[in-house]
């Protein structure tokens, strides 16, 4: 049983513990707040837990081994390394860092203290997302992509009130590339690899975070665009395009629908796929795998391809984000 800490007492942490126990290879051992009130009420549908209102107690507690960090963005490295140096395994809520120099630090720490880092990018652990993988032809047969994610933020209504709430603040290294274009990246890199060049085109907001942008990911025979965006609405699918065909999703950060349309024979296949209710919970159960047979070459090899993939997707993030022209507090670190 993995007993979880949890730093982070929003609705995506609720997410995560609801997946995690419904795997039944988790419970929920620890939560951190600077409240105890919040705290409490946080654990309070999932059972008994402990709780602490400072991180030096909360990571002293010597029975919770695992610690599920969904803080803002830019406080993800301190925490996870406090964690790490106290021999915790970390599941880091994406994106987990702001730069490669912590995203390398974490990786580098985490390995000599003989723990676990994970990205929290559930799309790539869905069932979905890896039978699209396999579903892809040869690289020399795909002529291109263009992935959407586009969501109005009910947080943008705070900036435009004059405030500057975490998910768009460059100090806590917000912005629609960091929160919604992890999913893009994630898939362009997983599916295609690394691309040779990226390019952004932000359109920022007061705060100086991109508020949507238009980027292009560059590869030796095909060009892939992502939208990502939190002060507008996108309807679009996201597609693939083949030399003989195009593959139509409803989107790469919950894939629910794919429908490929044949050119040559003019058909359209329905592929079949299955979804959990809550999306976290196949990646919190690939998770546990891997924790639960940390001696397993087969887990092992798992583990360090899902390690160099969240290496990669965050420097793919960082050379898009640097190509705007956006700077957060943390690339002063």
């Amino acid at each position: 049983m993995i007993h979880l800490g949890v730093i982070g007492t929003n609705w995506i942490s609720g997410q995560f513990v609801e997946a995690a126990l419904s795997t039944k290879e988790y419970e929920l051992t620890a939560v951190y707040s600077r409240k105890l009130e919040t705290a409490q009420a946080f654990a309070k549908p999932f059972g008994e837990a402990e709780y602490a209102t400072d991180l030096q107690t909360f990571f002293g507690i010597q029975h919770m081994d695992t610690v599920y960090i969904a803080s803002p963005n830019s406080l993800h490295f301190e925490q996870a390394k406090e964690a790490i140096l106290a021999k915790k395994n970390v599941i880091v809520e994406k994106p987990a860092f702001s730069t490669p120099e912590e995203m390398d630090e974490i990786i580098r720490l985490a390995n000599a203290q003989h723990v676990f880092f994970f990205e929290a990018a559930r799309n790539f652990h869905e069932q979905s997302f890896q039978k699209i993988r396999e579903l892809l032809p040869l690289k020399n047969e795909i002529l291109g992509a263009s992935f959407t994610y586009m969501k109005y933020s009910s947080r943008y209504d705070q900036v435009l009130d004059g405030q500057e709430p975490n998910i768009f603040s460059p100090h806590f290294s917000g912005g629609a590339l960091m929160d919604l274009g992890v999913y893009l990246v994630y898939a362009a890199v997983a599916w295609f690899g690394m691309p040779d060049e990226v390019h952004y085109f932000a359109r920022p907001v007061v705060t100086g975070v991109d508020g949507l942008g238009w980027g292009i990911l560059r590869y030796d025979l095909f060009d892939v665009t992502i939208q990502p965006g939190k002060i507008g609405d996108s309807y679009a699918t996201s597609e693939i395009y083949f030399d003989k065909g195009t593959l139509v999703l409803n989107g790469v950060n919950a894939i629910e629908e794919a429908v490929y349309h044949d050119r040559a024979h003019k058909e359209r296949e329905k592929i079949e796929l299955s979804t959990e209710k809550n999306p976290m919970v196949e990646e919190a159960r690939a998770f546990a795998k891997v924790i639960a047979h940390p001696t397993d070459k087969k887990y092992g090899v798992l583990y360090e391809e899902w390690v160099e993939l969240a290496r990669n997707v965050n420097q793919v993030i960082y050379n898009l984000r640097k190509s705007a022209g956006i700077t957060f507090d943390a690339d002063s670190k």
